[in-house]
C-alpha cells in the first residue's frame, strides 16, 4: 500500500511538471508495466490533473497514443479500470468524443443512422451503461440518453468495446463468437467501425 502511495504521487509530480508533454507521458508509461492497480491509479491520477486545473488533461492526448495506451493495457487491466464507476464514463467520454472526431465525413456523407450502446456491468436500468450515437450529414455524435429510435443496439461488455475500438481484437470475431449481441439492422452493425478513420496504435 505504501508503495503504490509513494508511485502515485510520483506519477502526480511528474505529469503536473510545467511544460510536461502528455503523449510522451503516457507512451514513457506503459501499461505492460503496471499491476492493474497501478494502472487504474495511472488514469486516476490523469483524470484528478485535468479535472484540477493543471493542463495536463486525457482530452489533450493525441489519439493514436489513446489507443496505443489503451491496447497495452491487459484484460485484467481494462476489467479493474471498467469496473471504477467514475472512470469507466471517463473513458467512455473519451471514446465517444473522439468518435466525433475521427468520423469519415466522405463514407459517412449520406448515412443517417442512430445507433443505441448497451454496456454490461453498468449501473443504470437493468444493469446497463446506455448511450446514444447519432450520425448524420458528415457528423457524429454521441450522449448518455436516447433521443431518438435506433436502427441498431448494439449490447457488449466494456472491455470488448475498448478491445474493438482500439483495433485489438476483430470486430468480426466478436459478432462470431457472440461477444455483441444485435437487435436491428445486423449488416449495418458488422461495417460501423469502418465509418471511422482511426489511428492504428503503433
Amino acid at each position: 500500500m505504501r508503495f503504490r502511495r509513494k508511485a502515485r504521487a510520483a506519477a502526480i509530480t511528474v505529469a503536473s511538471a510545467p511544460g510536461v508533454d502528455i503523449d510522451a507521458f503516457a507512451r514513457a508509461v506503459d501499461p505492460q508495466r503496471l499491476d492493474e492497480a497501478q494502472f487504474v491509479q495511472l488514469v486516476d491520477v490523469l483524470d484528478m490533473l485535468g479535472r484540477t486545473g493543471t493542463g495536463i488533461e486525457l482530452a489533450k492526448m493525441r489519439t493514436d497514443t489513446f489507443i496505443w495506451f489503451v491496447s497495452r493495457a491487459s484484460g485484467a487491466q481494462l476489467e479493474q479500470l471498467m469496473a471504477h464507476d467514475h472512470l469507466r464514463h471517463v473513458v467512455f467520454g473519451e471514446i465517444f468524443r473522439r468518435m466525433g472526431e475521427h468520423l469519415d465525413p466522405v463514407r459517412a456523407a449520406d448515412l443517417h443512422a442512430v445507433v443505441h450502446w448497451r454496456f454490461t456491468g453498468g449501473t443504470g436500468h437493468g444493469g446497463f451503461d446506455r448511450f446514444q450515437t447519432l450520425i448524420e450529414s458528415g457528423a457524429c455524435t454521441s450522449g448518455r440518453h436516447p433521443t431518438a429510435d435506433a436502427r441498431v443496439t448494439l449490447t457488449l461488455s466494456p472491455v470488448d468495446f475498448l478491445r474493438a475500438v482500439t483495433g485489438s481484437v476483430n470486430v468480426a470475431l466478436l459478432f462470431m463468437r457472440g461477444k455483441v449481441k444485435v437487435r436491428g439492422d445486423i449488416a449495418f452493425a458488422a461495417g460501423l467501425i469502418n465509418y471511422f478513420d482511426l489511428p492504428k496504435p503503433g
